[in-house]
């Protein structure tokens, strides 16, 4: 799931919470979001565990862009989880997530 959230102080910035349930089985394992916004860095955004039975992080982006994002576990593995405002093939040949601010 995708959280939204505007600044009232930076109007052209909005922060992104990526968050994952506590039973998922990648979050459990260890996993990140990687994307344009962090130059698909995997240790820029992991994912951590909160006390409200969730996995989650956040990243702060310009507002109007597009960006492209994955999961990514420790060991290396993507996926995705249904939450991106669309979907595109990247140059591997799998989809990447596609955030629209």
């Amino acid at each position: 799931m995708i959280r939204r959230k505007g600044f009232r102080d930076k109007k052209d910035s909005v922060k992104i919470t990526f968050v994952l349930p506590e039973d998922n089985a990648q979050a459990q394992a260890g996993a990140c979001v990687v994307g344009d916004f962090n130059d698909w860095d995997p240790e820029a955004n992991p994912l951590r565990k909160r006390s409200n039975q969730t996995y989650s992080t956040s990243v702060t982006v310009d507002k109007g862009n597009r960006y492209a994002y994955r999961y990514r576990t420790l060991s290396g593995e993507w996926f995705n989880v249904g939450d991106a405002d669309a979907y595109e093939t990247n140059e591997f040949g799998e989809e990447n997530g596609i955030l629209i601010t």
